[in-house]
């Protein structure tokens, strides 16, 4: 087994955990932070109907050219703010912040806050 791959694994079971203590409401929906190398990514999941109500990340295309990468911190606050904009044009206020298994720092922290300052309360 690699060393990505460990760190992977590590990561699920992280999230697992965090899991069985978080779970979206239609009334407070589940905001999902998953970043790889690459790109980031943001959805907000009503669990019980088993649905994602809002998502952004770095490869929808009003996201694309934001940053000279997707993996950075600024695109990851552009990725905050589009989620957060559209879960607010879909009446959703407030959310329960689900960091995905990752330490909540740098690009998470950074799509955390930048969804509290568009609005969102968590």
């Amino acid at each position: 087994m690699g060393k990505a791959n460990s760190r992977n694994v590590s990561r699920a079971k992280r999230h697992m955990r965090v899991r069985s203590k978080v779970s979206g409401t239609s009334e407070r929906p589940r905001l999902n932070v998953y970043k790889s190398l690459n790109h980031t990514y943001a959805q907000v999941i009503d669990d019980v109907a088993g649905v994602t109500l809002v998502s952004a990340s770095t490869v929808d295309p009003e996201l694309k050219g934001e940053g000279k990468s997707g993996g950075n911190v600024e695109v990851a606050k552009a990725v905050g703010s589009a989620v957060a904009k559209k879960a607010l044009e879909k009446g959703i206020t407030k959310v329960v912040f689900d960091r995905g298994g990752f330490i909540y720092h740098g690009r998470v922290k950074a799509v955390a806050d930048a969804a509290r300052t568009a609005g969102l309360e968590f």
